[in-house]
């Protein structure tokens, strides 16, 4: 008869690697976010630029991600990018963690561009007539983004915001199939390890569903604080 093992979660090195693994998961997330975002803000200003040339940048730039899947883009990053580059800059990139650096570069990308749609919609969602406004007392169009539409559109984009970053954190559990030691590779090293597939998969079941709900209890706080913002 089949009993759960809590001590292999509770202590001792299997518990010590699927910590660490949590830990990682959570570092890559962290980190993705704080270039995602600035990313997204720069290419949703892009595709409602004045001018025609940057929109065709700014689109190009979304469609080429959003229409790959995410597995491609890790597989992609971590195994041809890297042949692209000089030799120098090839050998110091192997000599790091490369595995690690390839998922922040797949997972920024990819969840910037999902991103940046929810930014451009918060935009667009602010009247124009407060950017002609703007615009007619002199300012310029950085000008009118940066102190009159953006304060607004963000705050209207929060929630959604929210909403990418729960996709975010759940996304990095496909680093592992470039060897990146996160929760999901360290459960598979665990139970290949142990054989005990109940109580690894379990731990990282676990963690994910609670980053997720605390993740998601924020959206719904959020929503609660603020249940409509007026745009005009």
């Amino acid at each position: 008869m089949f009993e759960f093992d809590y001590s292999l979660l509770l202590s001792g090195q299997y518990h010590d690697m699927l910590l660490s693994g949590l830990q990682l998961s959570l570092k890559l997330a962290s980190v993705t976010l704080v270039f995602a975002l600035p990313l997204a803000l720069l290419v949703a200003l892009l595709r409602l630029s004045p001018l025609r040339p940057l929109q065709w940048l700014g689109f190009a730039f979304v469609e080429s991600i959003r229409n790959v899947p995410l597995l491609a883009h890790m597989l992609f990053w971590y195994f041809a990018a890297p042949e692209l580059l000089p030799q120098g800059l090839r050998d110091w990139l192997y000599a790091g963690n490369i595995e690690a650096t390839s998922a922040i570069v797949a997972l920024t990308l990819y969840t910037a561009v999902y991103m940046s749609e929810d930014i451009r919609s918060g935009i667009r969602a602010i009247p124009t007539v407060q950017l002609e406004a703007a615009r007619a007392l002199g300012f310029g169009y950085l000008a009118s983004m940066r102190l009159i539409i953006l304060p607004q559109a963000l705050r209207v984009t929060i929630a959604p915001l929210i909403s990418q970053t729960l996709n975010l954190w759940k996304n990095t559990s496909i680093a592992t199939v470039i060897g990146v030691a996160e929760l999901m590779y360290q459960a598979g090293q665990v139970e290949s390890a142990t054989f005990r597939s109940a109580e690894s998969f379990a731990f990282a079941t676990a963690a994910y569903l609670s980053v997720s709900l605390l993740i998601t209890g924020a959206a719904a706080w959020y929503q609660h604080r603020y249940p409509q913002v007026r745009t005009r």
